[in-house]
């Protein structure tokens, strides 16, 4: 990856939605070049795809929290059961395999305190091999996920 490519991947992170023809011109590139550069960036997986920044209200989504999870055991059948288990929860946002403290940390979306009461008490301890939960609330968001931070290229 070189430097052209770095700024197509800010440029992208930035708005998704501009044309191709709006991309090149804004980083001097011919439209076709852009074009192959961007299929290229794709297929090699550095573009893993494209959505749209959905406000949570718009879906019911009233409460996010962080839940830590720990489990009972650290062998590899616990935490591919526990992993394989956490893909099945409908609400969890992102699952992080984390050293220190707890084994996972979870972020979840629900619509409600009770939702999120159901969504750790249901579907999360009930994961094989769960031994201890510790959940976060949100109070506010300071700071919105606006992508992948971006470095000089010297660091």
């Amino acid at each position: 990856m070189d430097a052209l490519d770095r700024d197509i991947l800010i440029a992208l992170q930035q708005d998704g939605r501009q044309t191709n023809s709006h991309l090149a011109e804004r980083l001097r590139l011919s439209a076709s070049a852009m074009h192959e550069r961007v299929r290229r960036l794709e297929r090699d997986g550095m573009i893993r795809g494209y959505r749209a920044d959905v406000a949570p209200e718009a879906l019911g989504i009233g409460l996010q929290a962080f839940v830590a999870a720990e489990l009972n055991a650290h062998s590899r059948k616990h935490i591919e059961s526990f992993e394989r288990g956490i893909l099945r929860v409908p609400g969890v946002r992102a699952c992080y395999h984390l050293t220190g403290r707890f084994d996972y940390l979870l972020h979840v979306a629900v619509g409600d305190l009770e939702h999120l009461g159901r969504l750790i008490k249901v579907d999360i301890a009930a994961i094989p091999g769960v031994a201890k939960l510790e959940t976060l609330l949100v109070l506010t968001e300071v700071q919105a996920d606006a992508g992948w931070p971006t470095f000089p290229e010297d660091q």
